[in-house]
């Protein structure tokens, strides 16, 4: 594929994520016209009440980038990683590791607030991805896509359970995961984003950087070795950043699957496989699709609203059938 028509594609999904970012903040219980929210941005007036709910709504707009370009980074960097076209925060139990690790936060150390979250999120998606990869590796045919999905399942399951046996017995611990678990993008505040953000930052430019790596971890270890690659290191440095960047989603927005799904098998019919441009373009068709599910989950259920979490999975659940039906893209 030409560079040019990549480049267009860029242009294309960065005016898609801006009017995405327009729509975050127009609608919702009360619509304001796009004229006036680009109005309320350059020249805000505070007395003027269509002008403070564009900024009531700035918060919740920014959560949505930073959970979207995370797990959308992750996302594609993990089907790179594993060679895998199911492998994904959500699919492959990272996601439960992470909420189980909050949960386990809350009901024996009192945490509470993402900043409490976020050293619990990162331990537990760490040991999920250890768990699930050990178990898939079980076996002459080692990790397939399709044990890794299974035993994704498995775990994620079976920390549910342990959530649910947390939970039931501790009815603060419940009342404090009720909002965060079903993966919402409202109530978040300026300090929960700052203090996830650095995080995010290094976790991005970690797996930025592994655009080439994963293009040649395509071919076959023995190909990366050969063109002076070291695959166990590019890994394991991989795997710092897709802990740091599902374990920031996770504690800011609570699990919310198949954006790191979706989002690459989409890039990949637009832009082909190159991980070069596949990985900062994700970091524009994520945010636009999770922002885009948050629209809809705002306007479907007036006058209340339905989590963008749960619409994510609306979308990326066929998605993910249709990947698993697909047998011969048993690998990338």
């Amino acid at each position: 594929m030409s560079a040019r028509r990549r480049f267009a594609w860029l242009v294309v999904l960065t005016a898609a994520l801006l009017l995405a970012v327009l729509l975050s903040l127009a609608v919702g219980a009360r619509s304001i016209p796009l004229p006036t929210v680009v109005d309320a941005l350059v020249n805000f007036d505070p007395a003027n009440g269509d002008h403070a709910v564009v900024a009531s709504r700035i918060v919740r707009t920014v959560a949505g980038l930073i959970v979207g370009l995370s797990l959308g980074l992750a996302g594609t960097s993990m089907q790179g990683v594993a060679r895998n076209p199911l492998a994904d925060p959500g699919i492959l139990g990272v996601n439960a590791g992470a909420a189980l690790a909050v949960v386990a936060g809350i009901f024996f150390f009192g945490a509470a607030g993402v900043s409490s979250y976020l050293w619990f999120a990162f331990a537990g998606s760490a040991v999920a991805a250890v768990v699930v990869y050990a178990v898939a590796s079980l076996g002459r045919s080692g990790a397939t896509p399709v044990k890794l999905a299974l035993a994704g399942a498995a775990v994620a399951a079976g920390m549910g359970s342990l959530m649910s046996a947390m939970l039931v017995t501790s009815q603060d611990s419940l009342e404090l995961f009720r909002s965060w678990q079903v993966g919402a993008l409202a109530g978040k505040s300026w300090e929960s984003i700052l203090s996830v953000l650095p995080f995010v930052a290094v976790g991005a430019v970690i797996l930025l950087g592994t655009g080439k790596l994963l293009n040649t971890l395509a071919l076959g270890d023995d190909m990366a070795r050969g063109l002076g690659h070291r695959p166990g290191l590019g890994r394991a440095i991989s795997a710092i950043g897709i802990v740091l960047l599902c374990g920031s989603a996770t504690a800011l927005a609570g699990p919310i699957g198949f954006i790191g799904l979706v989002v690459p098998h989409l890039l990949r019919g637009l832009v082909g496989p190159d991980y070069r441009w596949l990985l900062p373009l994700s970091l524009l068709a994520a945010p636009t699709v999770l922002l885009v599910a948050d629209v809809v989950g705002r306007v479907v259920l007036l006058p209340g609203e339905v989590p963008a979490g749960i619409l994510a999975a609306l979308i990326g659940a066929p998605v993910f059938i249709a990947v698993v039906r697909r047998g011969k893209q048993a690998e990338l």
